[in-house]
């Protein structure tokens, strides 16, 4: 006989060393899932799904399904088969049956425009949606498949797999929180995928005037353009080696760098590697490039600068060894090391060789390293140099919205064939993102990404048979902060069933 807690009444629960547990019966559960389910109730995604059922005659529960998936999606990711399979562990069990669900997604594909629309207008009663400033990117999610489809391409992945991959190309606002996404085939090139998504967003979510950004790959002439009209404007990171001989000079001067606050010109070789190690430093002028008018912005850091070295110098390590085995060359890719490595038939002093001599291209080595700690954006902005940068540098919540799909949700390989399964797939893991960005915010960002949904996933609980639940996690300061922020708790030594209940239906307590 065991003392739990004091919370109201002291409660014992009798356990017995000679009785065995009973058969095919749960002991335990997880609560972390409480914390997406009041997201994203208050997201009002049953009432989407309500809407979404109402056009067509199943039999099983489009909400019960998608909000089985998504919980998984963040909790327990895997197959669809094994979403249903964890989802057992919450408190209250999937309604649903495998079969059921593939005729969900199904359905999910047809409607994933207007689900999208819908989500980003209920969004805007959750959280300030901040689409001044919308950042745009592409990645790729491979198939562990040899053939390709119609769909699924073989195509330039951006994890260098051999696999069909899918294209996903994305929209977020200028909280981190995405806003739309498409699908496209694996063998495209990303640049045309841009502009029919923000056509879409304009048209469907009544927003047009906004200034998208997104980095070099997406910057073509015909996206510039797009962004030039109605109000809208585009800030794009600019390869200075693409750049006409004069600006490649323009930026590459030693002279003419400024300091935002400062009125002094500062010259690159004249900085003290430890007094201005944190500064940016930066000049501008405006172009003229392919018809636009452009605002062309280059900074430069010494901490960048180093970076670029440390990264190089382990390329040219492994290039080193590489011309110990000059067998295993092939052809060189952008950034691969053996971009530094040269091959012919001379000797240093010009004399022609007997055999194919193997070394370090220095030439190579040392017009790349003109370019350390510079960075350069174009925009058509009348902005000023400190709110351009500072718009740029929020680019990288995008790619870590892409990480937090692929790494912690476990977005690919996806184990779907159909296209309209595959569509769905994704429809699942952006609504995810979208809930646990919202997780985030209503955090404060005091946590990562890791601790987060580390701790939602370890938040499980003993049922106590007629009693309630018995926290079995550890408390910590993130889970307090959990439930001082949706405002209500687990971690009482034990949770009545009553007083669950409550809770459950606090967290569906549908948006008005």
């Amino acid at each position: 006989m065991t003392l739990l807690s004091k919370y109201k009444q002291d409660i014992l629960l009798k356990y017995s060393s000679s009785r065995l547990i009973d058969k095919n019966v749960r002991h335990s559960c997880n609560a972390g899932y409480l914390f997406l389910q009041d997201i994203y109730y208050s997201l009002g995604i049953d009432k989407i799904c309500s809407a979404i059922s109402d056009k067509y005659e199943f039999d099983y529960d489009l909400n019960d399904i998608l909000s089985m998936l998504v919980y998984s999606k963040i909790l327990a990711p895997g197959s669809k088969m094994f979403s249903l399979e964890s989802s057992k562990e919450f408190l209250e069990q999937p309604k649903c049956e495998l079969h059921q669900i593939y005729r969900a997604l199904e359905v999910i594909a047809k409607e994933n425009d207007f689900f999208q629309s819908e989500l980003y207008k209920n969004s805007q009663s959750v959280i300030n949606r901040k689409k001044d400033i919308l950042y745009y990117d592409c990645t790729n999610y491979y198939f562990e498949i040899e053939e390709e489809d119609d769909f699924r391409k073989y195509g330039v992945s951006k994890e260098h797999r051999p696999n069909p991959i899918v294209q996903m190309g994305m929209f977020m606002d200028a909280d981190g929180i995405p806003l739309a996404f498409s699908l496209f085939d694996g063998n495209q090139n990303e640049q045309p995928s841009m502009s029919p998504l923000e056509q879409k967003i304009i048209k469907d979510f009544d927003t047009s005037d906004f200034i998208v950004c997104t980095d070099a790959g997406l910057s073509s002439t015909a996206n510039k353009k797009f962004n030039s009209i109605q109000g809208r404007g585009f800030v794009t990171t600019q390869s200075i080696k693409k750049l006409k001989d004069f600006l490649q000079d323009f930026c590459l001067d030693d002279d003419g760098w400024h300091l935002s606050g400062s009125k002094k010109i500062y010259k690159l070789s004249e900085l003290d590697d430890e007094a201005d190690y944190d500064k940016v430093f930066y000049k501008d002028r405006w172009i003229n490039e392919d018809d636009l008018e452009q605002h062309l912005i280059v900074t430069y850091s010494i901490k960048y600068r180093n970076y670029q070295r440390t990264i190089r110098e382990r390329q040219i390590e492994r290039a080193r060894k590489l011309v110990e085995t000059p067998s295993k060359l092939s052809k060189k890719k952008a950034n691969d090391p053996k971009r530094f490595i040269e091959q012919g038939h001379c000797t240093s002093d010009g004399e022609i060789a007997s055999k194919t001599i193997t070394a370090l291209n220095q030439e190579q080595i040392d017009n790349e390293a003109k370019y350390d700690g510079l960075y350069a954006v174009c925009t058509n902005l009348e902005y000023n140099v400190s709110s351009i940068i500072k718009i740029n540098q929020k680019r990288w919540e995008i790619e870590e919205c892409f990480r937090i799909m692929k790494t912690e949700f476990k977005a690919r390989p996806v184990y779907l064939s159909r296209k309209d399964r595959i569509t769905a797939h994704f429809t699942t893991c952006f609504t995810a993102l979208v809930i646990y960005r919202i997780l985030e915010k209503k955090l404060n960002g005091k946590y990562t990404c890791e601790e987060i949904i580390n701790t939602i996933r370890s938040m499980n609980m003993m049922i106590a048979p007629g009693e309630g639940y018995v926290p079995t996690y550890i408390r910590t300061d993130l889970t307090d902060t959990l439930h001082e922020s949706f405002g209500f708790r687990t971690d009482y030594q034990i949770t009545s069933q009553k007083n669950m209940r409550k809770i459950l239906n606090q967290t569906k307590k549908r948006q008005k």
